[in-house]
């Protein structure tokens, strides 16, 4: 049988890791669906902030990589002619556009199919979280305009969207009006296959003195819309012993050094320390590394780092801001309001007085929490909906 072509344009991909979740998202969505669907990705030939390309791959040739044909383009080469020909080229039976205010791709690709250089039906759009309040608190007033114009002169037309929970839809509907009368598909983005739901953990459990101090870890983009600064402030606020490990890359100097100064004022009893960097292929086992993952985000599309963190047998200590609501109730982790620091320094305090067998049977239900996530169905079949034809 014939598989059906999608063409996926996106700023990012592997081996890239620094612009975070989308990158994870195409990645998943390649490996469950490529045995009924063939993917050709175009994306930028270096990592988010690098000057460099990438050294392990080829340049504007068409290679293998995690399962798709992947195009890697330096940035001032991509053209609406160069995207043309490549539609021309691929006659693909679905685009997939990521990124509502994308310059590189999503407008270039919607302005030649507006000017008729692309003749192409069946375009999906993801914002991938573009329209939550919080992002678009960022730049508001540019975005703003862009959105009057590109409604005035019908860009945006057209197209099918893809919301990851029945919030984004109402954030796109409410925020783009011109989206309102549009196909919008809600299709949670994917976890990677079960069978990858293995971790060694290196914490066994803690005694209920917690001599050793709670090990609390964050994992993200340092920027503001991950919240450092408020995660700081709660720590500010404890009171038992806690270690505080910082993973990411330092993609905003000055809020990083805002950070540094709240840092300053610690508690003696808080250590923290920076750890920098982490691989994808690495995320999952650092991870393992520590007793609690706490990311109070001011918002996620999904958050695939909150997903490893179940997986690799760690609690969560979020936002309410993302679509994992339900943790609580599942008895793997917390997801409070950002209005109060309070509630986030009980519930570490309530963690670091914690037995062994209270830890233990915590781990193994948020590995099979994990287990359930990624055996989902029904989040399948809704992205195989997306490049139906």
């Amino acid at each position: 049988m014939i598989k059906p072509v999608v063409l996926i344009f996106i700023g990012r991909f592997l081996p890239g890791y620094k612009a975070g979740g989308p990158i994870r998202t195409i990645a998943n969505l390649v490996a469950r669906l490529a045995d009924e669907f063939e993917f050709y990705i175009v994306t930028l030939d270096r990592d988010l902030g690098d000057v460099e390309p990438y050294t392990s791959v080829e340049p504007g040739a068409w290679q293998s990589v995690a399962g798709a044909s992947v195009r890697y383009l330096a940035a001032e080469d991509v053209s609406m002619r160069l995207l043309s020909d490549i539609v021309q080229e691929i006659h693909p039976a679905t685009i997939y556009l990521n990124g509502f205010h994308d310059p590189t791709f999503t407008q270039r690709i919607l302005l030649a199919r507006k000017l008729r250089m692309i003749r192409h039906s069946n375009l999906v759009l993801a914002p991938r979280g573009e329209f939550s309040g919080s992002a678009l608190a960022l730049k508001a007033f540019k975005k703003k305009i862009y959105r009057l114009m590109v409604s005035v002169f019908g860009l945006y037309g057209g197209l099918t969207w893809q919301a990851s929970s029945q919030k984004e839809r109402s954030d796109i509907c409410r925020r783009f009006p011109a989206a309102r009368q549009a196909r919008i598909i809600v299709a949670r983005n994917l976890a990677p296959p079960i069978e990858v739901i293995k971790t060694d953990r290196k914490r066994s459990g803690k005694g209920s003195a917690c001599n050793d101090g709670l090990d609390v870890c964050f994992l993200a983009r340092v920027v503001p819309m991950k919240n450092l600064d408020f995660a700081l402030k709660v720590l500010a606020t404890v009171d038992v012993p806690i270690r505080f490990t910082i993973y990411g890359p330092k993609e905003d100097l000055n809020y990083w050094e805002g950070c540094m100064l709240q840092a300053n004022v610690l508690p003696k009893h808080v250590e923290l320390q920076y750890a920098g960097s982490v691989l994808p292929e690495n995320v999952r086992q650092t991870l393992a590394e520590h007793d609690v993952f706490f990311l109070p985000t001011r918002g996620e599309n999904y958050g695939h780092v909150i997903f490893e963190a179940l997986a690799a047998g760690l609690p969560i200590l979020i936002s309410d801001q993302t679509p994992w609501m339900d943790v609580e109730k599942a008895g793997v982790g917390w997801a409070l309001s950002l209005d109060a620091i309070e509630p986030f320094a009980r519930v570490l305090t309530q963690l670091a007085g914690w037995n062994s067998q209270q830890w233990n049977e915590l781990h193994k239900r948020t590995t099979a929490y994990a287990a359930i996530i990624a055996d989902d169905t029904e989040t399948l079949e809704s992205n195989r909906q997306l490049f139906a034809v």
